[in-house]
């Protein structure tokens, strides 16, 4: 179980809310390519992601906390997954390599960067060019659960952000009741 903003983020909840395999299939993860999961947690779309890319991919991911980045190295290692190159850090730091990722990704964390440009043109950076750099995030509305709606972003905020570094939004569409996701690819 991970923690967001003094929330439960268990596995079970996050499932009735939207699906992690469709969610990953719709931004074209497949066996060989190159993931990065920015603001990860301990890893409940890293683990999916690496075992969909299979050993011929690899799997980047960071996260501030670095307990959280250590379940999520534990359980790479329970599950005999060998492509996973996780660290703490801040993703305003972070450049894993250059135009060497397939899909940059995002969950729910865009609005908890400090500089969320940074983080944007650091995934720019990363990004081959043929990849997608996708945002899955919480719809600016109340909801007993999540952040507070005053920190979120809308669809057309996270839509102005990426456009602001470059990024063409190829699509923004709804993911169950609380989430969105806006697709966009590097110009």
């Amino acid at each position: 179980m991970a923690c967001h903003g003094g929330f439960s983020l268990d596995e079970k909840i996050r499932r009735t809310w939207y699906s992690p395999e469709e969610i990953l299939a719709k931004a074209g993860l497949k066996e060989g390519l190159v993931f990065a999961d920015i603001g990860s947690g301990d890893g409940f779309f890293s683990l999916l992601a690496a075992e969909t890319v299979g050993e011929k991919g690899k799997l980047y991911s960071v996260d501030t906390d670095s307990q959280a980045i250590s379940r999520l190295k534990s359980k790479a290692a329970e599950r005999g997954l060998k492509n996973v190159y996780a660290f703490a850090g801040e993703a305003e730091d972070v450049v894993f390599c250059r135009g060497c990722v397939d899909v940059v990704f995002f969950s729910m964390v865009l609005h908890d960067f400090h500089d969320p440009v940074k983080v944007l043109q650091n995934a720019k950076v990363m990004l081959k060019a043929s990849g997608s750099v996708v945002d899955l995030d919480w719809k600016k509305m109340q909801m007993p659960f999540g952040p507070p709606v005053q920190i979120r972003f809308s669809e057309e905020k996270a839509r102005e952000l990426m456009e602001q570094v470059g990024f063409h939004v190829a699509k923004v569409e709804d993911v169950g009741p609380y989430h969105y996701v806006v697709t966009a690819k590097g110009r």
